[in-house]
This record gives structure tokens, C-alpha cells and sequence, in this order.
């Protein structure tokens, strides 16, 4: 653990107990790890997209902020902060009707499709998939061994493809072809 990352805990644990200023502190601290996923999220999303990675980082950061989470550190943190800008990404997505769906790929809900039967594996989903973390750093973020991480990524993807199977099978019922 670096002095960075104790000074982190310390400033989430002081937002956490109402000192306004700890946030302000706190953003340099983490501002480069978040400005690296969301460029990573930006990416993925379509070339006329309104939002830049700053205004994501923004917006992200102060609904964390506003929050009263017991943060464990900067992992948990930044592993938060992926979920929320991951929601943000697919709020504004829905509020632009984004219909993108190129190469017969099927439209499955995330909130619905994060709805695995463990808790963990939905978490090892978000953290791999929107978070874009390696096994071992999602193993440190939810302090569990690389296998436990493989084994609920297994999960997850068995799950989201019968997901997606079903979904097409109700197409099919309903009549509708896919491209």
C-alpha cells in the first residue's frame, strides 16, 4: 500500500463523516485512474457521443461523493466509480434512444442482465466487462483468489449468453427476424 493510497482512505473516510473539503482533496489523488477508465468507457461508446471523459469523471465523482459508503480504499472506490460511470454511460444512452445494434447482436437489459444468481459473480461481470480490470485487480478489489474470479466470470458469461438466447427465442416467438 502506498502513502497515496493510505492519504485515499483516510479522505473517504473523512467524506464519509461529512468533511466537505476531503472531497476536494481526494479528486487529485484519483483523478488519473479515473480519467483512464473513462477514456477506456468512451471508447466503446459511438463517435457522435456528447459526453467527454472529463464530464463523465464529473458526474460520476459527485454522485460518489453526495453518497455515505463505508469505503474499504482506493480499490473499492475506483471499483464504485466504474459502476457509476457504467450507469451514467447507459442513463444517457437511454435518454438518446440509442439504437445501435450492428451485426445481429441482441438487445439484453444490464440491470435485469446483472441479475446472476450470486451477488459476486454480478459484481466480477460489471468490474471486468464495464470496468475493463484484469482478474488480479478485480481479486484485489473484492479480496478474493484469481480462481474465485475465474469461476464467477464463467458464471457470469454462462448466464448472459442464456440471457441472450432467450431473448432471441422470443423474437422468434413474436415473429421478428434478426438482421
Amino acid at each position: 500500500m502506498s502513502a497515496d493510497d493510505g492519504q485515499v482512505t483516510l479522505l473517504l473516510n473523512a467524506m464519509k463523516n461529512g468533511d466537505e473539503s476531503a472531497a476536494g482533496k481526494l479528486l487529485p489523488l484519483v483523478y488519473d485512474e479515473l480519467h483512464r477508465l473513462a477514456r477506456s468507457y468512451m471508447q466503446r461508446e459511438r463517435p457522435d457521443h456528447t459526453l467527454q471523459p472529463t464530464a463523465l469523471i464529473n458526474e460520476a465523482y459527485l454522485r460518489l461523493a453526495r453518497g455515505s459508503v463505508d469505503w474499504q480504499g482506493r480499490q473499492h472506490f475506483i471499483g464504485v466509480a466504474a459502476n457509476v460511470m457504467r450507469r451514467l454511460l447507459v442513463d444517457h444512452a437511454r435518454a438518446h434512444n440509442a439504437e445501435m445494434r450492428p451485426g445481429g447482436l441482441q438487445r439484453v437489459e444490464l440491470e435485469e442482465g446483472l441479475m446472476i444468481s450470486s451477488e459476486r459473480s454480478n459484481e466480477v461481470l460489471a468490474l471486468h466487462y464495464f470496468g475493463g480490470f484484469s482478474v488480479e485487480e478485480i481479486g484485489d478489489i473484492l479480496e478474493m483468489s484469481p480462481r474465485s474470479v475465474k469461476r464467477h466470470w464463467a458464471l457470469a458469461r454462462i448466464w448472459l449468453l442464456k440471457q441472450m438466447k432467450k431473448s432471441r427465442d422470443l423474437d422468434v416467438h413474436r415473429g421478428e427476424s434478426l438482421p
